[in-house]
């Protein structure tokens, strides 16, 4: 019974593999990625104390969250 689950779960890991493969071959993908990526270097490059300043906001909410002791 234990050999018919790892059985079962290597299979499924294999399909989960399989599919992020192609997920991160996909050519619409990488096409989407590079159109963000130089959205997001327009917006810094027209924003760029606007850009700090939110980067600055988001990194002090991670650490926040992150070194909360609570």
């Amino acid at each position: 019974m234990n050999e018919e689950i790892i059985q079962n779960l290597n299979e499924r890991l294999d399909r989960t593999i399989d599919k992020g493969r192609d997920i991160l071959a996909d050519e619409q993908l990488k096409q989407k990625v590079e159109e963000l990526r130089n959205q997001a270097e327009t917006t810094i490059k027209k924003h760029p104390i606007k850009s700090v300043l939110a980067g600055l906001a988001v990194g002090v909410l991670l650490g926040a969250l992150i070194g909360s002791d609570d």
